[in-house]
């Protein structure tokens, strides 16, 4: 089925796919699992601008999927460097760094296809989206995250369709390959906090994070000028103590669902 593209109904895990209502995987177990099970290529997802694959992985008496982005099937990026996948594996360190758990469960291995990217599929109705996750007020702690993560991670790609609302009520920020560029490239759905205080306790992770040496997860897989850009774009965050503010109103994505 390598290259296939099956229907749109198994790819969304459907109310049949029998992952779809089990209880949430630990972090820790989800990442043996990945790093170690087999793996079987279920499909490719649809519409994804780089090659995408959902996967099934079996890891001893664990069975899960995941989404594995092999880096030959990323296209070039004039203004980014090759291995794109790695940057979704450092979305996930920094996540997990502060604390957040905003990212799923990812890592680097070597899969099918060759190398890449493999993170942990999260059953939700892909067709709820950030502007829908947003009209419920308790899930403004996880958005706001999202917003202060996406400015220190210089997230170039926020889409509306980039946050997921699993069924246990749990929002995720997925596809972060675009992220931890040394220029400034934000680009995002999310400014429905731009100008506002932001929550002490995210501050008080972003102090932690600059306060440490850059974590080895992280730069393993970014070069010293783009840890540096990190730790500025923190430090941003912490002297201001209000969420980014637009003012030219364009750092919005395209298309921005």
């Amino acid at each position: 089925m390598v290259g296939a593209h099956v229907p749109i109904s198994v790819l969304m895990a459907s109310q049949e796919n029998p992952f779809r209502d089990r209880d949430p995987i630990p972090n820790k177990r989800a990442v043996d699992a990945l790093l170690h099970g087999e793996i079987d290529l279920v499909g490719q997802m649809p519409w994804s601008s780089n090659a995408t694959y959902l996967i099934d992985v079996s890891c001893e008496n664990l069975d899960l999927q995941g989404i594995y982005k092999p880096g030959r099937g990323e296209r070039p990026l004039w203004d980014f460097p090759e291995h794109l996948f790695l940057r979704e594996v450092v979305a996930y360190e920094l996540s997990d760094f502060l604390g957040w758990d905003i990212v799923p469960p990812t890592i680097r291995r070597n899969g099918p296809l060759g190398e890449g990217s493999i993170q942990l599929f999260i059953p939700c109705d892909l067709s709820i989206n950030y502007f829908d996750i947003l009209k419920e007020p308790k899930n403004h702690e996880t958005l706001k995250k999202i917003c202060a993560f996406d400015f220190v991670a210089n997230s170039t790609d926020r889409k509306g369709g980039h946050c997921l609302w699993d069924r246990h009520g749990k929002v995720w920020a997925i596809d972060n390959g675009l992220t931890f560029h040394v220029d400034f490239k934000l680009r995002t759905v999310i400014w429905d906090w731009a100008g506002e205080p932001i929550p002490q306790k995210i501050l008080d992770d972003l102090q932690r994070l600059i306060s440490s040496p850059f974590p080895e997860a992280l730069a393993s897989y970014l070069d010293e000028s783009e840890c540096e850009a990190t730790y500025q774009r923190a430090r941003i965050l912490l002297e201001s103590g209000i969420f980014p503010v637009d003012p030219s109103g364009r750092r919005y994505p395209w298309p921005v669902i």
